[in-house]
This record gives C-alpha cells, sequence and structure tokens, in this order.
C-alpha cells in the first residue's frame, strides 16, 4: 500500500532527484542533443535544398535536352526538305537533259531519213536516167541501123526544128 500512496519524503526525493536530473540533463545532455538535432536539421535541409536544387537542375537538363531535340528535328527536316528539293531538281535537269537528248537525237534521225531519201532519190533517179540512156542507145542503134531509116529520122527531126 506505500507503493499505491506514496510519502511525503518519497514524493519530496522523487521531486529533487527529478530537478537534479533535469539540471544535469539541460547543463550536460541538453545542448549537445540541440545541437545534433540542429545539426541534423540542417543536413536534412541542406539536403532538400540539394535535392530541389538537382530536381531543377534535372529540369533545366530536360528542358535543354528537349530543346535540342527539337533543334535536332527542325534541322533534320530541313535537311530533308533541301535534299527533297536537290533531288527534285536533279531529276528536273535529268529529264530536261534526256528529253533535250531525245529532240536531238529524233532530228538527227530526221536529218539521216531526209538524207537518205533524198540519196535514194537521186540514185534513183540516176538509175532510171541511165536506164532511159541504155533504151534509147539501143533503140537508136536498131533503128539507125539502115540507111533509110537515118534520113527518115533526119527529116522529122528538122520538120519538127522549123516548127519550133
Amino acid at each position: 500500500m506505500d507503493l499505491v500512496t506514496p510519502g511525503f519524503g518519497l514524493v519530496f526525493w522523487t521531486g529533487i532527484t527529478f530537478l537534479i536530473l533535469l539540471f544535469l540533463l539541460r547543463k550536460f545532455a541538453w545542448k549537445p542533443i540541440l545541437g545534433a538535432v540542429s545539426e541534423r536539421e540542417d543536413s536534412i535541409k541542406n539536403a532538400l535544398l540539394e535535392a530541389d536544387k538537382a530536381r531543377q537542375e534535372m529540369q533545366n537538363l530536360k528542358s535543354d535536352n528537349e530543346k535540342i531535340l527539337k533543334e535536332a528535328r527542325a534541322e533534320r527536316d530541313a535537311m530533308l526538305k533541301e535534299a527533297r528539293e536537290m533531288k527534285n531538281n536533279v531529276i528536273s535537269e535529268a529529264k530536261d537533259e534526256a528529253k533535250a537528248q531525245a529532240n536531238k537525237i529524233i532530228e538527227q534521225a530526221k536529218s539521216t531519213i531526209q538524207n537518205e531519201k533524198l540519196a535514194a532519190i537521186t540514185d534513183l533517179k540516176n538509175q532510171v536516167a541511165d536506164l532511159s540512156i541504155d533504151i534509147a542507145e539501143k533503140v537508136l542503134k536498131e533503128q539507125l541501123s539502115n540507111k533509110d531509116k537515118q534520113e527518115k529520122l533526119v527529116e522529122s527531126m528538122l520538120t519538127e526544128v522549123k516548127l519550133n
């Protein structure tokens, strides 16, 4: 029953012991504990600040990377556009050159055909002329084979000359 209802002396000495303990703790342990807590609090604040700083740097790096990526894509698109334009120009120039070559070849072929045609016509005329001369020569030889026919031909030619 003494423990459940303590006496005045026990309460007094417990209070004194508590105050001494409180004084000793304040004198020797309170400042180091508070210093350690404060130091820990500062380190946590610093860690949080560093984390925020690192997060901000990460965001800056991410935005820089996105900016660089966007610029790279724009540059790639510009290069692709330029390459397409160059391709189209090369194709267009090649087509124009091919058309010019084709027209030149066609004109040369037409000229060659015309020249060949003229040569063939000339050759044909020469052959016809040669054949005509040969036929005329043969006819004349046969007609002028006797003297009566020769005189008759001369008279007919003279009558034609007089008429003209």
